[in-house]
Formats: C-alpha cells, sequence, structure tokens
C-alpha cells in the first residue's frame, strides 16, 4: 500500500497516469465530459484518464459531483457533452446493460443487493454474461442447466474467498452485517469480470479493522485480476493509503489532480474541504 510513492507520469492529453501503465491504453479516458440538469451544470469539462492497473481516487465534499461521474461512466445518465472511452472505445450511445458488458463493474453509494436471496445467489448475478445454457435448458431444468449451475456455484465461492466468504454462500444477504454486505457488493461486481471496477464509498459503515482490511483487499483485487479500481471515497486513510492517482471535484469541476502527497498540501483542496476562512486558520 504504497500508491503516494508512484510515480505520475504526463500523456499527450491533461491526463496522468502511472509510469508503469504508459505502455498501454488507458482503460478509461474522459475527454471534457459534461451534463447538465433543467439547466443547472452538474459535471463540466472532466477530463481525466484512469491507467490500465491504476487505483485511482476521486474525492471532494458532499455535493461535488463524484457519483454523478460514476453515473456517466457507467451511462445510468447520458452525458450533454463530451466522450468516455473504456479500453479505447468510444461510449457514445451505449446502455448500462452494454457498458457492464464492455467491462465496467460496479458497486453503489447505498447498497443494491438482492437481500432475500442468498449470498451465493447475489454473486451469481454477476455471472449471467458468462451463462452459456439456453433459456430452454433453464425453464426444464436439462443438463446443460445443472453443468452451468455447479460451474456458477465454484466460480461464486472462489471470488467469495477474496474475502474469505465462502462459507456464507449460502446465508441470506440481507441478514449480513453492514460491512460484510459491503463485501459481497464488490464480490458482484467482481463476478462480471471488469477491466475498470467503481467502488461507491466502499468504506462506508465499516469500523477502522474493516477498513484497513479493505485497503489490502483493494489491492489483492488489482494485483489479483490485473484490472484498474476507481474509487470515490471520504476516508481520507484510505485514499492516500492505496490510491495513485487522486483527482478532486468541487461544484461540478475539478480543481486539482496528482498523487496523494500533491494533494494533500494543495492549497484549493484545503480551502474545498474546509471553506476559506477555516483554510486561512489552519494555515495559520
Amino acid at each position: 500500500m504504497n500508491g503516494s510513492k508512484t510515480k505520475l507520469a504526463p500523456m499527450p492529453s491533461v491526463n496522468f497516469l502511472p509510469e508503469r501503465d504508459l505502455g498501454f491504453p488507458p482503460v478509461l479516458e474522459c475527454r471534457s465530459l459534461g451534463i447538465d440538469f433543467g439547466g443547472l451544470t452538474a459535471v463540466d469539462n472532466f477530463n481525466l484518464a484512469v491507467g490500465k492497473t491504476e487505483i485511482a481516487g476521486l474525492i471532494g465534499p458532499n455535493g461535488a459531483g463524484k457519483t454523478t461521474v460514476f453515473n456517466l461512466l457507467t451511462k445510468v445518465y447520458q452525458p450533454n457533452r463530451g466522450a468516455i472511452l473504456l479500453n479505447g472505445v468510444d461510449l457514445l450511445d451505449k446502455n448500462p446493460v452494454q457498458v457492464s458488458k464492455m467491462g465496467i463493474g460496479r458497486t453503489f453509494q447505498n447498497i443494491r443487493l438482492f437481500s432475500n436471496l442468498s449470498v451465493g445467489d447475489n454473486v451469481k448475478i454477476g455471472l449471467h454474461n458468462q451463462i452459456k445454457y439456453s433459456e430452454l435448458s433453464g425453464v426444464l431444468r436439462l443438463p446443460a442447466y445443472w453443468k452451468q449451475e455447479k460451474i456458477a456455484d465454484g466460480r461464486a465461492r472462489e471470488l467469495l474467498s477474496i474475502f474469505d466468504m465462502q462459507d456464507l454462500f449460502d446465508a441470506k444477504a440481507g441478514s449480513l452485517p453492514y460491512g460484510a454486505q459491503r463485501r459481497v457488493e464488490i464480490v458482484r461486481a467482481l463476478a462480471t469480470k471488469p477491466s475498470l471496477l467503481l467502488l461507491d464509498e466502499p468504506a462506508a459503515g465499516m469500523n477502522p479493522s474493516e477498513t484497513a482490511e479493505l485497503m489490502e483487499n483493494i489491492v489483492k483485487i488489482r494485483d489479483m485480476f490485473h484490472i484498474a479500481i476507481f474509487l470515490i471515497e471520504h476516508d481520507m486513510k484510505l485514499v492516500m493509503g492505496i490510491c495513485e492517482g487522486v483527482c478532486v471535484m468541487n461544484f461540478g469541476n475539478i480543481i486539482a489532480k496528482g498523487t496523494p502527497d500533491e494533494i494533500r498540501g494543495n492549497p484549493e483542496v484545503i480551502e474545498a474541504y474546509l471553506g476559506k476562512r477555516n483554510a486561512h486558520d489552519a494555515e495559520g
């Protein structure tokens, strides 16, 4: 967890990537992305790149536009302007289902598990793109159905083992503690085989011990699956501990980008979080 020591190198555009990812196209590139709601600009001129194996953070005060950015990336919202490229492919006119199939997995600020289903079934829902039996086989429970179900069960248990949760396969998802439900949601997102994993406040509701374990597991996931992870988080210890590049938003605009060390001492970032007067007092 030495993200703050990673060197960032400039791209030909206004973006930065970890040096180790410079030989590859960015997994994600946003170009002048923006959206308005009823004449109000929620996100404007959002330019960002995320490297192929980067752990990147998106931070900012409440209402800064962070979750709106995630909704744009997953095409829950269609942008009014700008472009989103996933592995070099423009997501113009794509819908959320298509974007998921193309390689973006996501968790949500508010947990969205099927609480009455088992943990295993929740994870298997994320495997839907990989199920290879026909509708007829599913309805009639033909051998092809049971073969694929067995494969899905094994894959779900394997993914749950990342968090040592394989023994909870048959437990009802809604009966788990809040932090455990968060972990199941991450596993379900991983089941879609993403090249980019979006985590919206993954440490919310977790105690310090759970957060420390989560930090280790995020790095583990990146290294195990060789994917990029882009997260929104208010826990600065987590962000500064594992993120290599950090992007800061305020009032729908990017106000700073850089390494954790660069962001820590940025006057605009301090002012955005503390307010002008309090920031001045903090400096004094």
